[in-house]
């Protein structure tokens, strides 16, 4: 049974309140798993869909500026940098995560811009992905979440800036799935959910989706979510 539908029923038939009035929606929300939403501007994408369609589930949050925009969480480098502010002090019940499409991209190493340079290193080379990915997953598990990492989705060939090789996403992939399987996180698998339908949930020559594609991740995020909440509700 729904923990807030048998906290409500139960009181009302007490006599102690009227159903209606016995929480405040704050109130109510802080019973509802907390779920905390990580990536880039691929799940900045998803997010609202996401919380639309868990709206009464779950509480989904993700990072966000200061004047309230979502924070893009970019790639393994500046996760190690922010990961502590982006958990905070509060204790989450499931946390969807994924790193890589910023990992991927070439980069001015002087200035650290993005570049369309081949000879520019990438942001993060495949060993310093593997090394800050270990690095962040070992304090996701301290905070004791339902773990869950998403796979880097796939982008088309030609790409429009910044420079993202052909075959990365799995080589990234192929890195990040051993961590996870080593750390028994559970793994959403988007790279194969969007590899056979690229052209219709993508925007052409972009590493990005139309709302629609984005709307279609959302779907496979929230089943991936909903395997846990829905088990402790």
């Amino acid at each position: 049974m729904n923990r807030r539908f048998f906290l409500l029923t139960t009181t009302a038939f007490s006599g102690l309140l009227p159903v209606y009035n016995l929480f405040s929606s704050k109130e109510e929300q802080k019973l509802l798993p907390r779920v905390l939403i990580l990536g880039d501007s691929i799940s900045i994408g998803y997010t609202p869909y996401v919380r639309d369609m868990l709206d009464g589930i779950a509480e989904v949050h993700r990072p966000t500026l200061e004047d309230g925009t979502p924070e893009n969480c970019e790639g393994t480098s500046k996760g190690v940098l922010e990961l502590d502010r982006w958990l905070g002090a509060e204790k989450w019940d499931v946390i969807h995560f994924n790193f890589g499409l910023h990992d991927i991209k070439h980069v001015n190493p002087e200035t650290g811009e993005n570049s369309m340079n081949p000879k520019d290193p990438q942001q993060a080379s495949v060993k310093k992905y593997r090394k800050n990915l270990v690095e962040i997953v070992e304090k996701l598990k301290v905070n004791g979440a339902y773990l869950i990492f998403a796979t880097t989705t796939p982008y088309p060939n030609p790409l429009d800036g910044p420079l993202r090789k052909p075959g990365e996403p799995q080589k990234y992939n192929e890195e990040a799935l051993k961590i996870m399987k080593k750390y028994g996180v559970h793994i959403n698998d988007l790279y194969s959910f969007v590899k056979p339908q690229m052209e219709v949930l993508m925007r052409k020559s972009n590493v990005h989706f139309t709302e629609d594609g984005s709307e279609a991740l959302a779907k496979e995020v929230v089943n991936s979510i909903k395997v846990e909440v829905m088990k402790n509700p």
